[in-house]
Formats: C-alpha cells, structure tokens, sequence
C-alpha cells in the first residue's frame, strides 16, 4: 500500500511497517512550509492508524535534513508567526510539531540519517526512538551560527540522551560533528553502512512483538523518564491494567506455547 502525504512527505506502508521519506531531495530536504504541514500531517496519520506496527522516518536524496530552509521561509514574515503560534490547548505548535509529534506516535520511531542532519533536522531524528546513522553523517545543533536558539522540540528530547553540559557546549557552538562522534555521546543509537537495512530487520523485529505491549513501552518510558517516582510508579501500574489479559497479550502467550503464527490484532488506543 502506497500512499503520497503531499508531494513533500511519501508515505508506504507494508507488512505494517510505515516508511516515511522527506521527500525534497533538491533542497536536501530543508524545511518549507509545505515540508512542516506535510510532516505534521504524516504524524497525525500515522498515529490514529492502529495497524501500523514501526516507522522508519528517512530522507529521499544526499541528506536526511539540512534544517530550516532559512531564505524560503523568510520570504513571507507571516511563516514565522505560523511556526511559532501554538493553537488552542495544543501542546506544541507548527515548528516544534515535526519534531515532539513522533513521540506522541503509539509505534515505534526509528530515524534513519545521512547526508546532512542539521538544526530543524537533527531535532526531527531526536523526537524519533531509535536513530541508525551512518558513520559520515554530519549532525549540528546550527541554530545558534545564525543567532538563534533551537525551538523544534530538542529542549524535550535532547535532555533524555546527555547531560546539560554537553547540550549547552553543542547548542552554543552549533559545531558539526559525525555519526561515530553521535553514537559516542549517545545521541545516535546504531551506526552502520547500510542503516536503512538495520532499521527494516528491526522494525520486523519490532513487529513480532504484541503492538500494546510495544506502544505501552514507548508511552511508559516517554512519561516516566524523569518523572518523580510516585508517578512513574503509578504509570506502571496504569499501563499494566491496560494490556493485561487483552486479547494481544493472550495472542503473546499463546505465540509462546505451541501456536508461534497466532496473528496479532491491531494496537489498543493508549
């Protein structure tokens, strides 16, 4: 099943696996308006469909995401009241949403990164799960090169994967390192030749795993991570009562004793 989110984001999902390709390859993916109303978009989609089990989120071309296509966007003055008003009692508003929106994905995120990962861009691959990087890919907090700050959501996920130090050094310098140096401070999770092969084997390993109790991980780790314990703890509890007994943690069971093809069902809500 193919289906194309506007001509910036495709979209092709198979075996339930969503492949979702930046798809600006000219402009190295840079981010127009159209690119951030089509990855928001794609997000949105993705995250009602219950029967997508993992997404890879890559980028078509020489680049995953060379950031914010600067000379476009300011063409217009009004785009930059459009990225940065938040509407209603929405959590994040049209810059951060390409980035905070996959967290709120119940499957599964993997970014798998080349080229160029840059500013809008590297903060897109942080709000994934998992990032597979090859070795030569360039990453850069680049906000500040241009006297700006980051403001794509990387103040939320950036602090799960290093200290404050580090983010500080990386922020204020904008200074470029690669995908050996990313994997090393921990902001890349697998380096590799072919990181689009490795993210696929893992995505189907991903899918043989109940859909609730892979959506409930995500969902625990992302509330809890730097929770109080009180509430981590009671999460737990919430997000075991939600699964337990459920007909995918039965169908779990049974795949363990004696019938390993039981099909899933499509995830639970969460």
């Amino acid at each position: 099943m193919s289906t194309r989110d506007s001509e910036r984001v495709l979209i092709t999902i198979e075996d339930g696996i969503a492949i979702v390709t930046l798809n600006r390859p000219e402009k190295y993916n840079g981010l127009d308006m159209p690119m951030f109303e089509a990855i928001t978009r794609a997000a949105r989609t993705l995250k009602k469909d219950r029967s997508v089990r993992a997404i890879i989120l890559n980028g078509a071309g020489d680049a995953f995401c060379s950031g914010l296509d600067v000379k476009t966007v300011s063409k217009n003055p009004v785009n930059f009241l459009k990225l940065l008003v938040k509407p209603g009692r929405r959590i994040s508003n049209l810059a951060q949403n390409v980035g905070y929106l996959w967290r709120d994905v119940p499957a599964p995120v993997i970014a798998v990164t080349h080229g160029y990962c840059f500013g809008g861009g590297f903060q897109i691959a942080l709000g994934a799960d998992f990032r597979f990087s090859t070795s030569d890919c360039e990453f850069s907090i680049m906000e500040s090169k241009w006297g700006l700050i980051p403001d794509m959501s990387l103040t939320v996920t950036l602090r799960e994967l290093v200290p404050i130090d580090l983010a500080k050094e990386l922020t204020m310098t904008a200074r470029r390192f690669d995908g050996t140096e990313a994997k090393a401070m921990g902001l890349v999770s697998r380096v590799s030749d072919d990181p689009m092969a490795e993210a696929m084997n893992f995505a189907r390993e991903l899918a043989e795993r109940s859909p609730d109790a892979v959506a409930a991980s995500k969902l625990l780790f992302n509330r809890n991570w730097n929770a109080t314990d009180r509430t981590a703890l009671d999460w737990e509890t919430k997000l075991q009562k939600k699964v337990l007994g459920r007909a995918n943690q039965r169908i779990a069971v049974a795949r363990n004793s004696g019938s390993p093809d039981k099909p899933y069902q499509d995830r639970r809500d969460f």
